[in-house]
């Protein structure tokens, strides 16, 4: 399967990459600890590893904000949540049961499987846990394209 950067990504930092992008306006450390239920010592440490990677800004007792290659990643974690949970709503499970199904595995699935299934399903526009965009993501009216926006 074909692979791009950060398709290693912890399920925890899925999670918060996710949340910061659909706040939009980036969070403290307490407010995701709150959010996710876990120490404030795991964020900040999550939250550096991020940073090293280039995912998000962090400045020390202020915020945590999504850099352009964190948002871009957060768009393409959004977009396979939101296919997978299609896909489960497909095997009878419900709106939200078949959103948090999708959180317990969705870390594990890589980008070019989530394409095939995209593709498979017709290019969806309409998912269980929201709007599916199609831009660079899965290639959709483009031709295949790369998440790196390069034309295969």
């Amino acid at each position: 399967m074909e692979s791009f950067p950060g398709d290693d990504l912890s399920p925890r930092k899925v999670s918060y990459l996710k949340f910061l992008r659909e706040r939009g306006d980036g969070a403290r450390t307490g407010e995701i600890a709150e959010r996710f239920s876990v120490d404030p010592s795991t964020v900040t440490r999550t939250v550096r590893e991020l940073a090293a990677s280039g995912y998000v800004f962090h400045q020390p007792y202020g915020g945590v904000t999504l850099t352009e290659k964190g948002i871009a990643h957060a768009d393409f974690l959004i977009w396979r949540h939101r296919v997978l949970g299609l896909v489960l709503s497909h095997y009878g499970l419900a709106g939200e049961e078949a959103c948090r199904e999708a959180e317990r595995f969705e870390a594990y699935v890589s980008a070019g499987a989530v394409r095939k299934i995209c593709a498979s399903l017709g290019h969806p526009t309409k998912g269980i846990c929201g709007a599916i965009c199609h831009d660079a993501l899965c290639g959709a009216d483009q031709g295949q394209i790369s998440f790196d926006g390069v034309p295969k």
